[in-house]
């Protein structure tokens, strides 16, 4: 006999890879993550979008959005944010939380200078970004110090060479 489906929505996650690193990058793989970090953090049911992109394409939103005219490794766009009250969604709607965009070659070249897979630079950029759209920051030292400690520890139960990370946090 089947377990009973809940009734609740499972989390949507989007993902769009542009074409160029398409055969580098699978969106199976990155949803996977997307739902673990959502799990970890106990997040019900939502909404996500992942892109990963080129350079040029992340420096230009960087610009345009953030008023950062400088390239960048990923950026988180929130959706109804806590201030601005819930979205109004039909009965039974996952609740929408934002976009985390990637860029690609940042990613293989900071993996190269830290020492560590691509793979695992993605997937630490996107536990990064997850984490931001849940209202994690660095910007003090304690605010650092728990979200870095949260990156560990997902990394960590994704088994994607979390020690390696040690560098990156200094």
């Amino acid at each position: 006999m089947a377990a009973p489906r809940s009734s609740r929505p499972a989390h949507r996650i989007d993902v769009q890879v542009a074409r160029l690193f398409r055969s580098a990058v699978r969106a199976p793989w990155l949803r996977r993550i997307a739902r673990h970090v959502l799990a970890a953090e106990g997040v019900g049911p939502t909404q996500l979008g992942v892109v990963v992109t080129d350079d040029a394409t992340v420096r230009e939103l960087n610009r345009r959005y953030l008023g950062v005219d400088a390239p960048t490794d990923v950026l988180s766009f929130g959706l109804g944010q806590k201030d601005d009250g819930p979205f109004a969604l039909p009965p039974g709607e996952a609740t929408p939380l934002g976009e985390v965009i990637i860029a690609y070659p940042t990613a293989v070249r900071q993996a190269e200078e830290q020492g560590h897979s691509v793979e695992a630079e993605v997937a630490h950029l996107l536990v990064h970004g997850v984490l931001h759209l849940l209202d994690y920051d660095h910007v003090e030292g304690e605010e650092e110090r728990i979200m870095r400690g949260r990156e560990k520890e997902i990394l960590a139960a994704l088994d994607l060479e979390a020690a390696s990370f040690d560098n990156v946090w200094r």
